[in-house]
């Protein structure tokens, strides 16, 4: 019988634990997206691949083929998870701000595929020697298609990330972080037109687009909506930096 009790109550305990740890990283919700884009991009994937219009710049045939930027371009995941992640157990409002910096444009970029289908020709026909470096490119290619490339997410999305550990409080100094990001960040923006994966158009797209999520994520359109949603309550300037989510 007391073996009985003692379980009864390791139980609860545990199910209390568990429901703490739920309630405190709730704000895993809005990871859920993914649900939604994965399957979209899946789908232009595979119905884009002929029919589309040829999205080119005349600069991007002065760019010469490196396979080495299969580095920096595959450490693109990495970085995007590493800076979702830290954010997801360190700060809230860092993290909400990413989130929605990156899936809004994501979103923007799943609308503009659907209704105006693009791509490109770009890619070399054949490398130049056979090597690590050209046979991890091989692989890409033959997994990612040269369809639906504008604006770049890979662009975009280490804009994104870099703007968030720049303007992080807990990264303010964290010197080696900052370089880091920066380095990185600006390789694979290289790494996408070295790569032949995108047209400069679609890099010149991609800055577009972040320039003006920066300013209603992290500039002042933020900062009025977090004024609109306090209306008639007490005025409190430093609840202007915090986001109630």
């Amino acid at each position: 019988m007391q073996n009985r009790r003692t379980n009864v109550k390791e139980l609860r305990q545990a199910a209390l634990c568990l429901k703490n740890v739920m309630f405190q990283y709730r704000h895993i919700w809005i990871l859920s997206y993914f649900f939604i884009y994965i399957p979209w991009f899946a789908y232009l994937e595979r119905t884009i691949t002929k029919k589309f219009h040829i999205i080119t710049m005349p600069v991007d045939l002065k760019i010469p083929f490196c396979e080495y930027f299969i580095i920096p371009y595959m450490l693109w995941f990495a970085y995007i998870a590493f800076a979702i992640l830290y954010f997801f157990f360190t700060s809230k409002e860092d993290y909400y701000k990413l989130c929605i910096f990156l899936f809004i444009g994501m979103t923007v970029f799943l609308i503009v595929s659907s209704v105006y289908p693009n791509g490109h020709y770009l890619r070399p026909d054949e490398f130049a020697r056979d090597s690590w470096a050209t046979r991890m490119v091989s692989w890409l290619y033959a997994t990612d298609t040269s369809t639906n490339l504008f604006p770049s997410i890979h662009v975009y999305n280490s804009i994104g990330v870099h703007i968030s550990l720049m303007l992080s409080e807990r990264l303010r100094d964290k010197k080696a972080v900052r370089i880091c990001s920066t380095v990185l960040c600006v390789s694979i923006i290289l790494s996408t037109m070295f790569l032949k994966q995108h047209s400069v158009f679609d890099v010149f797209t991609a800055f577009g687009m972040a320039a003006v999520m920066y300013y209603a994520v992290y500039g002042q359109a933020y900062k009025k909506v977090l004024a609109a949603l306090r209306i008639g309550k007490p005025k409190k300037e430093h609840m202007l930096r915090d986001l109630r989510l």
